[in-house]
């Protein structure tokens, strides 16, 4: 089977020659230590401090190069999210850079402080002086006016999309509503849920209206499947009650996952967190496919195909905890219990719990792919 045929039958549950291997994401250290350079993708930090420099056209083709090299190197993905992995700002993009006040620490003309992480790679805004943005219905039009796409922000897919082998399953470009409306991030955003949900509910609205007139103006580039990313879950359970789920964020949900298929993709989400007071909605939304299941949440491919009622199939098994912090023979074994768990009857894809992090140990993420590969056929 090819990987495309491959993963079709997956998410049809039914048993595939041998399980699809998936990743949603792989941090620049991993791609480094493959490729044999430093790179570029996924370099939280580097691409900051690239862009701050006016060197974006200077990205473009070195994330090119990376990825060309990396998916040539380890043949053995299944899904390749190409968008995820290849999306650059357009052409031109320079922001206005903040001024090094310190060693790893930056202040912007608003007074706002950043400084780098060196555990995560990033470069995070750790004090803002400014008071809290303040939203009205004006901010969210129902009517919104939307410019042409600036197509040079696909420059890195469309050079790396012909180089890869044929047959693989892409995930690709697709114009999406957010799902999960959060004003002003994840603390005042629940402010804002539990104080005004009528205003999440018409941004909501709104950006649902938006993606409608981006999906109308959408041309295919060779993608199979769209994912979407929103975390619903924390570890004991949903952000929001099911009842406030279903009145602000499901429409989003049910509308991405419809307009996907209208144009012929697989819908594929994302979330983190246990989602299972959710799942039901989550299943007649019209989702193909669960990814980043967080096994600490008490979430696996098994789980989301038993209470979906064999209507979604699970993307994950590989316990990110354990690639992270464990040692290479946790790792087997956690790749060996998933297989034994969530292989029978198909609606499985094997991958990374979330995405392959920055501080991965180089042989966990070998010997998890040594395992899968001992294990992977029907």
């Amino acid at each position: 089977m090819t990987s495309i045929e491959r993963v079709k039958a997956a998410l049809a549950f039914e048993e595939p020659d041998r399980v699809p291997l998936a990743h949603f994401a792989i941090d620049c250290d991993t791609i480094g230590r493959v490729i044999g350079r430093r790179s570029i993708v996924r370099d939280k930090a580097g691409l900051q401090l690239a862009y701050w420099e006016g060197r974006r056209d200077e990205v473009v083709a070195q994330m090119t190069a990376d990825l060309i090299d990396f998916y040539r190197a380890l043949d053995v993905w299944d899904v390749i999210p190409l968008w995820k992995m290849a999306r650059v700002p357009p052409k031109g993009y320079h922001p206005a850079p903040p001024k090094k006040v310190a060693e790893g620490t930056w202040e912007d003309v608003a007074g706002r402080v950043y400084r780098f992480s060196e555990t995560s790679n990033e470069i995070c805004l750790i004090r803002d002086p400014n008071p809290p943005r303040e939203w009205s219905e004006d901010d969210f039009p129902l009517d919104p006016q939307v410019g042409p796409e600036d197509e040079s922000i696909y420059e890195a897919y469309d050079a790396i999309l012909p180089t890869l082998p044929e047959g693989k399953y892409i995930l690709g470009t697709f114009p999406t509503a957010t799902e999960q409306v959060l004003l002003g991030g994840y603390e005042r955003g629940m402010l804002e849920i539990a104080l005004r949900p009528e205003l999440v509910e018409r941004a909501g609205q709104s950006g649902i209206a938006r993606a409608r007139i981006e999906q109308e103006r959408w041309r295919p580039r060779g993608g199979h499947g769209v994912i979407v990313g929103a975390d619903f879950g924390h570890t004991t359970g949903t952000f929001v009650s099911p009842a406030t789920f279903r009145r602000l964020f499901a429409p989003a949900v049910v509308s991405n996952a419809q307009a996907a298929h209208a144009a012929g993709l697989d819908f594929f989400q994302h979330s983190c967190g246990d989602f299972k007071p959710i799942i039901d909605q989550l299943a007649d939304a019209g989702i193909d496919c669960m990814q980043s299941l967080q096994e600490s949440a008490g979430m696996t491919p098994a789980v989301v195909n038993e209470l979906s009622g064999g209507r979604m199939a699970g993307w994950g098994g590989m316990d990110v905890g354990v690639l992270v912090g464990g040692t290479p023979d946790e790792v087997r074994a956690s790749a060996r219990t998933s297989m034994q768990r969530d292989k029978p009857g198909g609606g499985f894809l094997m991958g990374a719990g979330n995405s392959v992090a920055f501080g991965t140990p180089y042989d966990n993420f070998m010997a998890w792919l040594d395992e899968f590969e001992r294990t992977r056929d029907y």
